[in-house]
Order: C-alpha cells, then sequence, then structure tokens
C-alpha cells in the first residue's frame, strides 16, 4: 500500500531524475530510506556523464546498501526510484537486502513514452559446458567455509 509518506519520497526520486537531465544524463533517479523515512542515499542515472551503461541510480544503491548497511538495517529500507527498476538493478536489490521498492512509472509505462526501452534484444546463450571443470574453484572456495 502507497502511503502519502512513500509520495513525498517518490516525488524526491522524480526530481533527481529531473536534475539528471539538467546534468546531462538520463532522467532516472531513485533515493534510499530508512525505516523512519530518513533519505540515507540518493543518486541519479550518470550513463551517459560516466561513459558507463551499469550507472543506473538502483544499482548505484543496491551497491552502497550492501557495502554500508548491515542486513537487518538494508531489510528495513525502502528504494524510491522514479522508473520500475530493470533486470540488472532488480537483481542487485535482491542481492543488496533492500526490503522494499517502490516505483513511480512501470515498465510498461515507460515504454510507452520510449519505444526503445523495451527494444534490448535477447542474447543467445549456450551451456552449461565443461560444468566438472567449473565445478572445481565453486567447491574449493564454499568447502574452505
Amino acid at each position: 500500500m502507497i502511503t502519502e509518506a512513500d509520495e513525498a519520497l517518490l516525488r524526491r526520486a522524480i526530481a533527481l531524475a529531473t536534475r539528471a537531465i539538467a546534468l546531462g544524463d538520463a532522467p532516472y533517479g531513485s533515493l534510499l530510506a530508512g525505516p523512519d523515512g530518513e533519505i540515507l542515499a540518493e543518486a541519479h542515472n550518470t550513463v551517459h556523464r560516466d561513459n558507463d551503461i551499469t550507472a543506473h541510480p538502483e544499482l548505484k544503491l543496491a551497491r552502497w546498501a550492501a557495502r554500508e548497511l548491515d542486513p537487518d538495517t538494508a531489510a528495513r529500507t525502502t528504494l524510491y526510484t522514479s522508473c520500475q527498476p530493470c533486470g540488472m538493478c532488480g537483481g542487485a536489490i535482491v542481492r543488496s537486502g533492500i526490503g522494499r521498492v517502490v516505483h513511480a512509472l512501470s515498465t510498461e509505462q515507460l515504454i510507452e513514452l520510449n519505444p526503445e526501452s523495451g527494444a534490448w534484444p535477447t542474447v543467445p546463450e549456450e551451456g552449461p559446458a565443461l560444468p566438472g571443470e567449473a565445478r572445481a574453484p565453486i567447491t574449493a572456495y564454499y568447502r574452505r567455509s
């Protein structure tokens, strides 16, 4: 359930997206709030400026949370973002332990506004290949724990 407090924080994420445009970046902004609604960190997209395809704000905040927060605190945070996180960011959010995501615009709505956002081709994959050889370093790593 989206509350008035959620809406206020979403508006801040949208303002960060607007600021990104002024700085020459793509229009995406996000923030991470603690359980009391205090803003812990903010980010906007810097893909163009940094020439880094992974410089999405959600990914930056997931990295920040994983590095700076203990698991219990991370689980009680909420990531507010101007658009629904992409698959790359979604994976990072899960691994960071962030507890909740609230987005202002869905992926489908974004694609309606910018059809190129949904035009990513599928990359062909093959495998598994050499699973026996690939097991050795994985097994060695997890046995040492």
